[in-house]
């Protein structure tokens, strides 16, 4: 075997020549493998345009602050390193696995036991023997501690080595290789170090440890830089090219967009405000906006804002604001979005582009914004499905006055979710940064370069804030600015995330030692935690603490008028009958899909045809619940949004509590915790309008859901299963007063309501006392069991500079997708399951008649032809946990298998591994003995069989 030697081929001796790194597997190259120094050559080479042209400068600057020689010195560093990272292949254990290129390079000297690699070789994987190699040669340069940079090379594939790997192929050094091996190793790593102008540097960076941030950002750019120079498209198996010409030619095809640099904003607040977002004609910024823009332009920067502002005050513009603020400020280059759920994860990707489209660059035609919606529907976005099935070969297609917006392709890839620079999507992406998992460093490099804004704060609960707590740590050491948006946060909780942040930002306080005995710490954050003023901007200081600032509202005070309702349907209905002759539009929101359904179904029978009763709630097919959530916003939305109807009663479960732009007239709301009941009266009377019907003219929400009779109330079962029952009660005791007739002021009561229910101090009347001590203690005992089990997967602190990141991924998910990552940082006993709901006619399946491409047949014996997989995938459903519970859900698969076997549908991205659930024409099944109907208009209803 043998290849064409170009003119430009590195000085390096027959031996270092011979050594393979790549491939052609396909079969499909003329010359069947590639040398490794090609391969490391065209890496290094990506590295230093990725560094130039796609880094964010952000990251650049983060990178270099560590460096003596500062930019240079960390452009060099990322080159020479992306320039070394496959190293480990120039090694026995690597190279036996193609033999033939094993024996042409035997003939050059390289011996090695074939018998004994190939019994062992599983214990020196090349990223692993990389990390030796290396630091074994920077040893050699008089390094002490190598292991900060050659962690580097040890985690290119995703996860850094453990010591305990390090140690069994240090143990059988055969699997590196003997004093010739040695010889070209060195030869290639000095040769890369020359070619990369790291070799006068080397002495410098020893004494320059790298922080654990440093070390991942690097070895992230160090993935991204492989993944490209290993596409045989971009860099064919040639060696006819200069390597100038091979580059230019790859990247020109890859085609990345490039960095975002944010212009100079306008001049005031006022016209900041105007020129990106639609504001009524004459309207100004409100004043929690103008707080906001002016202290993300005053702040120390990086750091944290906490904006703390009533439900349609305007905070989604205020963070937006912030963002183009704070990237200009600190060289961030893209903004990430994380909001709670799916719904409201495309409601925000819908303003994001309208954001986008009138945001200017400091440079006219620098480049495309490239975009990303990120949950696991993303592709039944008809916006995000149109942007990313353009076909530009960037996957850029929508003109934006001189920048473009659009999908990358190459950036939309599997484990690229946050590489993109304009990302929306649910907070799960943010808090997969704070677990263990494969891969984790692309997630921190995506993260690294942007403004983080996590909005509706107060919604996650005990778990995912252990996840989110450590999220926002390693957020700060990397120096990403950091916008957290609630209408109801504890005050107790605001302290804790701008702990968390400062953790990071400026390490953890050290521990107090003997020495400190009988002393009390001062809390820097102890003013955070009585602060109760509403609304509230809370800004990181240049020291560790915080600044809270308070500002005006914007004048629309509401008083809501609360009552009590006995959970009773028929009680409810003599309530809208009373209340709607005139017409209205009514929201009942209950805490489980079943209250949802079986309310729907008795308002129907007491109200009449004459006023529709509509439903939403998760368990719909995902097309389905796209069209609903569509229709909600469209129907229910702000004055001039769509055609309101005269009289429409829609009972929802929490999908219509938060981030949903939607004005009712009357609300019902089942008992929950005071935040959550706050954020749904924020559906109530949301925004000024004409017409109301008189005997709801004024707001008016009547709590149920409880058995008020009691001493305390005794809230349902349903809601118990959802919610702790301190929280409940404690709720229940902070609307004592109002339920007993003091309206409920909007926005004056939200912060002392919900510090009340959150401070830990005695609530409720004297004989309320014992059930509620009870209750909290329980509650305590809960919280820690979910601490103590979100720690067992949670990403450690960040640590000491100069720590390397050898066994910081150990114990975790290695492997794991975004499906299975969820399961781990969200608090859930059962497991998900989604199937395929597809409809069994007498002549096959067909998908559901009633969605677009209805009744389309589906064959199961082969993959379907496009676009069908694309249409069966919009039919995933969700199932309830009834039938995922650890008992059952075994049965449920194994069932749904025999049903409908569609094996043959594996070689699809679109369907592999799903399950089908074949309903009959009447939308009927039985699976596992539990009876299920669908319907598109009320989803998914669920019976055990023998009920």
């Amino acid at each position: 075997m043998s290849t064409r030697i170009a003119a430009g081929t590195p000085k390096l001796g027959d031996a270092a020549r011979s050594v393979w790194g790549k491939t052609d597997r396909t079969g499909t190259s003329p010359v069947g493998w590639l040398p490794l120094w090609r391969h490391l050559a065209d890496t290094a080479d990506v590295a230093g345009r990725l560094w130039d042209h796609w880094l964010s400068p952000a990251v650049r600057r983060r990178i270099a602050e560590e460096l003596p020689g500062g930019d240079a010195d960390a452009r060099t560093l990322a080159v020479w390193i992306a320039g070394v990272h496959d190293i480990g292949k120039a090694t026995p254990a690597f190279a036996c696995q193609a033999y033939a290129l094993a024996e042409r390079m035997r003939d050059h000297g390289l011996h090695y036991d074939r018998d004994m690699i190939r019994a062992d070789r599983k214990y020196a994987p090349h990223a692993t023997a990389g990390h030796l190699v290396l630091a074994d040669w920077l040893r050699r340069q008089d390094w002490i501690d190598p292991h900060p940079y050659a962690v580097v090379v040890g985690g290119h594939h995703g996860t850094p080595p453990t010591d305990e790997g390090l140690r069994d192929a240090q143990v059988r050094p055969y699997l590196l290789g003997d004093q010739a091996w040695q010889q070209v190793q060195h030869e290639i790593l000095t040769w890369m170090a020359e070619r990369s102008g790291a070799e006068g540097r080397l002495v410098e960076w020893s004494s320059a440890p790298l922080s654990q941030p440093v070390q991942a950002a690097l070895t992230g750019l160090v993935i991204v830089a492989d993944w490209i120079a290993s596409n045989e498209e971009l860099f064919p198996y040639v060696l006819d090219s200069a390597d100038d010409d091979r580059l230019t030619a790859g990247w020109e095809l890859l085609d990345l967009p490039v960095p975002w640099l944010p212009a100079a904003p306008p001049a005031t607040v006022d016209e900041l405000f105007d020129a990106r977002f639609e504001l009524p004609t004459g309207a100004a910024a409100r004043p929690v906006q103008r707080t906001v823009a002016e202290l993300a332009a005053s702040m120390p920067a990086p750091g944290m804002i906490i904006v703390e502002a009533a439900m349609g005050e305007g905070k989604t513009e205020a963070a937006l604001a912030a963002v183009e603020i704070l990237a200009r400020r600190t060289g961030a280059s893209g903004c990430y979005l994380a909001l709670p759920t799916r719904a409201t994860s495309d409601a925000m990707f819908a303003r994001m582009l309208s954001w986008l489209r009138r945001l200017p660059d400091a440079q006219v035609g620098r480049g495309d914004r490239d975009v990303r919606l990120a949950h696991g529907k993303a592709a039944l976005n008809p916006e995000y499905d149109q942007l990313r099935m353009t076909s530009l070969p960037s996957g850029i297609g929508e003109d934006s006055g001189g920048a473009a917006i659009g999908v990358h392709r190459w950036l939309a890839g599997p484990k690229r979710t946050l590489l993109s620079s304009f990302v929306v999507g649910t907070i799960d992406q943010l808090l997969f940064a704070a677990l263990r998992g494969k891969h984790l460093v692309l997630r921190h490099l995506g993260l690294a370069g942007k403004v983080v804004v996590i909005d509706e704060a107060h919604a996650y609960d005990v778990y995912m804030g252990r996840f989110l707590d450590r999220a926002l740590e390693w957020l700060g050491a990397y120096g990403v600015p950091v916008v957290v948006l609630s209408a109801t946060l504890p005050a107790h909780r605001r302290a804790e995330l701008m702990a968390a942040y400062d953790n990071g930002r400026l390490g953890p306080l050290p521990p107090l030692t003997w020495r400190d005995r009988g002393k009390t710490r001062v809390d820097p954050y102890a003013v955070l935690r009585t602060d109760l003023r509403y609304p509230l901007v809370t800004i990181s200081t240049s020291d560790r603490g915080a600044v809270a600032i308070s500002c005006s509202d914007s004048g629309r005070n509401v008083e809501v008028t609360l009552r009590r309702l006995d959970d009773d349907l028929r009680a409810l209905g003599e309530l809208l009958r009373e209340r709607l002759p005139d017409g209205g539009c009514v929201l009942v929101v209950r805490n489980t899909v079943a209250r949802v359904q079986e309310t729907a179904t008795a308002l129907r029978a007491v109200l009449g045809p004459d006023t529709p009763v509509s439903v939403a709630h998760s368990r719909f097919m995902a097309v389905d619940r796209a069209a609903k959530d569509r229709w909600l916003r469209d129907t229910f939305g702000p004055p001039g949004s769509g055609n309101r109807p005269h009289r429409h009663v829609v009972v929802a479960s929490q999908v219509a509590e938060q981030s949903l732009d939607i004005d009712f007239d009357l609300l019902v709301t089942d008992l929950a915790p005071i935040d959550l009941v706050l954020q749904r009266i924020g559906r109530l009377h949301r925004h000024p309008r004409d017409g109301r019907p008189v005997r709801l003219g004024t707001p008016e929400c009547w709590v149920t859901g409880a058995d008020w009779s009691t001493e305390p109330p005794q809230p349902v079962a349903g809601s118990r299963r959802v919610y702790q029952l301190a929280m409940l009660l404690r709720s229940a005791a902070v609307l004592l007063p109002h339920l007993d007739g003091a309206p409920l002021r909007i926005p004056s009561d939200i912060a002392p309501l919900t510090q009340s229910a959150y401070d830990g101090e005695p609530l409720g009347p004297p004989s309320w006392q014992p059930a509620l001590a009870e209750a909290e203690a329980k509650q305590r005992d809960e919280i820690a069991a979910k601490e103590m089990k979100a720690d067992g997967f949670r990403l450690a602190s960040v640590g000491e500079p100069g720590v390397p990141l050898i066994s910081w991924l150990s114990g975790g998910v290695a492997g794991a997708d975004d499906r299975a990552a969820q399961g781990h940082v969200r608090d859930t006993d059962a497991e998900t399951l989604e199937v395929l709901l597809l409809v069994r006619t007498p002549d096959g399946l067909v998908l559901p008649p009633w969605i677009d491409g209805g009744a389309m047949p589906v064959l199961t014996t082969s993959v379907p032809r496009w676009p069908l997989p694309r249409l069966i995938a919009r039919c995933t459903l969700p199932l309830p946990r009834a039938m995922t519970d650890a008992d059952v859900i075994d049965e449920v698969i194994a069932e749904l298998e025999r049903r409908t076997d569609v094996s043959a549908w594996q070689d699809s991205h679109w369907l592999a591994g799903e399950l089908v659930l074949d309903l009959d024409a009447d939308g009927r099944a039985t699976v596992a003995g539990f009876n299920l109907q669908y319907d598109p208009d009320d989803g998914l209803r669920v019976e055990r069989a023998d009920a």
